[in-house]
């Protein structure tokens, strides 16, 4: 299990949110390629290292142009999302989090929230910043977020709606049930993109009741861009695992096998796609040589025994087979996390597994990889080999008493 924990000094803010993932290893480049689905002609998004109080952290800036639609309703937003090529996990979590802000501000007004009309938080790079930070939480590969006290201001601010208390109606009303920090601050502290896009990922993946022992892997600070009185502007994300000194594991699985000689292996890419989307552990082919010495293709397929009958209906509905055999067997499974590594190419994400608390096994991701091949015009063995070798450089050692 991974998990995100938000810790905040200055409060939260949809740019503040995206700069601590950045800095906690969110990969940027994969962040940006995904924001080129959203619908805009044209934006910017950077990142620069600054400090705050003396400690490092990352400020993200973005930059959209919006001069046409400054109020927008959540249909439009939604459309807006829905219609985009982004990955379809990030549009889902989008959606939810305008959602659950356009129902806090109808709640706040008494309409409701098909009917609200977004001002501040309707603009593009509010937008953009939701999306990005959609985008860099799934880069992460978190199971569960979990979120400290947030820091509020006191007195007054200024908004569309005219003069309004701290916090702000909106996001008094996102952070029921939360815990706040009432500081000396006057000025807005958490905004209602970043109420929203917290409260929303702690509804889609609240930690477990009972938290195992957890290893830090990486500590992230986003700034924000205001400077405060009394304390710094920056929020703080750790990032958690609890595979370190973990044992491989013995668990059970099914296998399910068909053998083919008529199927169109167009049909056999889309099907191994489907059943992994499904749950299939894994999904190969051997060629093997049939009755009659025909040649053909052996499919196999690995699953769990909760995703037996997904599997079985995804095969017999995309291939002419009119049988699977299946069997079962135990297999040995390393306990496994997912890395960033700096390499001379670019940042990439590597898949690491442990043994005991030791890291004996890396494979770097495919896609990223080849982005960088692609883009620094090398072979891709290379910037692979490099992601390899920057591993085996953060080799984690298993614990004293266990060497011994």
């Amino acid at each position: 299990m991974r998990m995100l924990r938000f810790d905040s000094l200055g409060g939260a803010s949809g740019d503040m949110i995206l700069g601590a993932l950045a800095d906690a290893g969110a990969n940027m480049d994969s962040v940006r390629a995904g924001l080129q689905g959203l619908p805009i002609e044209t934006f910017s998004i950077s990142t620069e290292e600054c400090r705050d109080a003396g400690m490092r952290c990352t400020r993200v800036s973005v930059d959209v142009p919006d001069v046409h639609h400054p109020h927008r309703k959540l249909p439009d937003i939604r459309s807006m999302i829905a219609d985009s090529e982004l990955p379809e996990r990030a549009r889902t979590m989008a959606i939810a989090v305008f959602e659950r802000l356009a129902a806090a501000e109808g709640a706040v007004h008494g309409m409701s929230p098909e009917s609200i009309h977004f001002h501040e938080v309707g603009a593009m790079d509010a937008i953009v910043d939701v999306v990005g930070a959609c985008l860099a939480l799934l880069d992460l590969r978190v199971d569960c977020v979990s979120i400290g006290p947030l820091p509020v201001g006191r007195g007054t601010v200024r908004g569309s709606h005219g003069v309004m208390p701290l916090p702000v109606p909106a996001v008094a009303e996102l952070l029921k049930n939360h815990p706040l920090d009432q500081t000396e601050e006057n000025c807005e502290l958490v905004t209602p993109t970043g109420a929203a896009l917290l409260m929303t990922w702690a509804a889609i993946f609240p930690p477990p009741h009972s938290l195992p022992p957890m290893t830090l892997l990486r500590s992230g600070s986003g700034a924000g861009h205001r400077k405060l009185a009394h304390r710094p502007n920056i929020l703080r994300a750790l990032l958690l695992d609890d595979s370190a000194g973990q044992p491989a594991t013995h668990e059970s699985c099914i296998a399910l096998e068909c053998n083919l000689d008529d199927a169109n292996p167009q049909q056999l890419g889309t099907l191994f796609d489907r059943l992994l989307e499904a749950g299939a552990l894994d999904v190969f082919v051997t060629p093997v040589t049939m009755k009659k010495q025909r040649p053909g293709t052996l499919l196999t397929v690995l699953c769990a025994s909760e995703t037996r009958q997904r599997c079985i209906d995804l095969v017999f509905s995309e291939t002419p087979t009119f049988g699977i055999r299946e069997h079962s067997f135990s297999r040995t499974v390393l306990a496994r996390r997912h890395e960033t590594v700096e390499t001379a190419f670019g940042p990439v994400r590597i898949k690491v597994g442990s043994l005991d608390g030791r890291d004996i096994t890396f494979s770097p991701e495919y896609e990223d990889c080849l982005l960088l091949a692609n883009s620094r015009a090398v072979a891709l063995r290379l910037v692979q080999e490099a992601a390899v070798a920057a591993a085996y450089a953060n080799l984690r050692e298993p614990p004293a008493t266990q060497r011994s």
